[in-house]
């Protein structure tokens, strides 16, 4: 590994925060043991990449290799990760018959139940339950699977080994196939309309909350693709006159920020109606 790597830069590393390579690495070195200096040697690095290109090899160290930490830096790690997750999925999921968000401490409560039980199916001790259920394999505890049954999404809790993002999507699955409480995928349909001439006009934005996924660095584009940036999904756009309109979908979690892009960088001279919640499960 390269010798004394900060941990934190190589996170801002990876995310693309940090640029500066000098910045995250005190020597450019691959070491067999780092305490002791030993370098390691060129026919252990043509062994394990297959060349004995020094940079190259501390490059593919660093973006793919296992970062080893302490005890107190995974759990906040995994802390930070969880709240990320939570936040994602409480902005995209709403209660079908109210069609109101949960708080984040619900959807927090709900993957703990999850997780929960996922533990306790894959514990050979547990069988208090006559209720069969399907492993990742599609099989009901060591039964053969059944022809034609999809085994349900189960959520195990967060891990460092994925983007927050993407454990979203696993936990949002998850909690709409069993229904700890009542939710589904939700979005907004929404007119939003703005004048032409400030349409093109350049803004900056601050750095995405998943950040440690797609880059902390500042968001900068046109008025309209900040704004087309928050639709998930255009239904029609045109322009109108001196007005450019476009009807389509957001989800609930990015609705407060469109109005608040909306409001600063077009001093309110856009604005946004919502013409309908559309309630949308997993897979229609």
């Amino acid at each position: 590994m390269p010798q004394n790597i900060n941990q934190n830069k190589v996170l801002e590393w990876r995310s693309g925060v940090e640029k500066d390579l000098d910045n995250v690495l005190q020597i450019p070195n691959v070491f067999l043991n780092v305490s002791k200096g030993q370098v390691a040697p060129h026919d252990d690095l043509k062994k394990a990449f297959g060349h004995t290109k020094v940079d190259e090899i501390v490059l593919e160290i660093l973006n793919k290799g296992e970062l080893q930490v302490g005890e107190k830096e995974r759990s906040a790690q995994l802390e930070r990760v969880n709240r990320e997750v939570v936040d994602i999925v409480a902005g995209k999921l709403v209660d079908p018959k109210s069609k109101r968000v949960y708080t984040t401490g619900m959807i927090e409560k709900a993957l703990d139940q999850l997780s929960t039980q996922s533990a306790q199916h894959h514990d050979p001790k547990s069988h208090t339950s006559g209720t069969a259920t399907p492993t990742k394999d599609g099989e009901a505890n060591g039964a053969k699977p059944m022809e034609g049954v999809k085994a349900l999404p189960k959520w195990t809790g967060v891990t460092t080994t994925k983007s927050a993002k993407s454990q979203a999507l696993e936990a949002m699955k998850a909690l709409i196939a069993h229904q700890p409480i009542a939710v589904a995928r939700a979005r907004m349909r929404l007119r939003i309309t703005c004048p032409t001439q400030i349409l093109k006009q350049t803004i900056k934005a601050a750095p995405k909350k998943d950040a440690t996924e797609e880059g902390a660095e500042e968001q900068k584009g046109t008025i309209k693709d900040r704004i087309l940036g928050y639709v998930e999904q255009i239904e029609n756009q045109d322009v109108v006159g001196e007005e450019w309109e476009v009807v389509g979908f957001v989800e609930p979690g990015a609705y407060k920020s469109l109005m608040d892009l909306i409001g600063t960088q077009t001093k309110g001279r856009a604005r946004a109606e919502v013409l309908d919640m559309a309630v949308v499960h997993e897979g229609d």
